[in-house]
């Protein structure tokens, strides 16, 4: 049964599962915009000023930019892996790496889902900084947002539970295709994935301004 779920899930249609995943993420992105941060304070005091306009334009971009930043963290990704296949003598080839890449992103809509419940139902009166700032079953909610450097609050926002389930999926999504020991498929995602995952982060802790 497990396996079948398993199958399922990387084989199927790139087209039609690429544009459900672009579909639900516009759909959560647009519940976020106008139900939670275009009801803050802040921005309901910039709605009728220049800001304000350019609050809408960089709104209305992120809509439009869904399918381009999936489809280049997708390449990118996927290329990561399969190289790191390819370095561990893992017949995988770059198409099925992407689909992988792919199914693992569904993971990510949780937390975006989990964000739009919070503020709609628990922390009704949010700021924008804290809107931002919040991302469920991260290390930054065991911090003071407010107190660290900014250059810390991205990094501490991506380490979460949902980055390990992503890396679990990646895990399975190799040895689902690879057909080897899942020891080896975790040494590839370990070996390409979490090591450019770890440096990035640490680039941009350096270079952050």
């Amino acid at each position: 049964m497990a396996n079948e779920i398993e199958s399922s899930l990387f084989s199927t249609n790139k087209i039609p599962t690429f544009i459900i995943l672009c579909l639900l993420t516009l759909l959560l992105l647009y519940i976020k915009i106008s139900f939670i941060e275009q009801e803050t304070a802040a921005f309901e005091f910039l709605q009728d000023r220049p800001e304000g306009t350019v609050l809408k334009m960089i709104s209305a971009l992120q809509f439009f930019s869904i399918p381009l930043i999936y489809l280049w963290k997708f390449t990118v990704i996927g290329f990561v892996i399969w190289v790191g296949s390819f370095m561990f003598g893992f017949r995988i080839t770059f198409s099925q790496c992407w689909s992988v890449v792919m199914a693992a992103e569904f993971i990510f809509l949780i937390p975006e889902f989990l964000k739009i419940v919070w503020f709609m139902f628990i922390e009704t009166d949010p700021t924008l900084p804290q809107i931002k700032a919040f991302y469920p079953f991260s290390l930054i909610n065991l911090v003071d947002y407010t107190a660290i450097a900014k250059r810390y609050a991205y990094p501490l926002k991506a380490i979460s539970i949902f980055e390990f389930f992503y890396v679990l999926v990646l895990v399975n999504g190799v040895h689902h295709y690879a057909r080897r020991d899942k020891r080896a498929a975790w040494w590839i995602v370990s070996a390409s994935y979490i090591l450019i995952f770890l440096l990035w982060l640490l680039f941009y802790i350096i270079v952050y301004k």
